[in-house]
């Protein structure tokens, strides 16, 4: 499966993180994903995209 966020550079020492299908920077409880530091944008990233796989998983077994 294909990963659905992924980061982006603002501007030195600025990342973004976007949803790749639409091309936007990803809102999380209503607080867009910009502006953040490299260590903060990687690890929200990766927390990002397992809890989109598990989510699309759990929908291909409801069919």
């Amino acid at each position: 499966m294909a990963n659905r966020y992924a980061l982006r550079m603002d501007l030195p020492q600025s990342w973004a993180i976007v949803d790749v299908f639409t091309g936007q920077p990803a809102v999380i409880r209503q607080k867009v994903m910009v502006g953040m530091s490299p260590r903060e944008a990687e690890d929200m990233v990766v927390q990002m995209n397992v809890g989109d796989i598990r989510r699309r998983e759990r929908a291909e077994r409801k069919g």
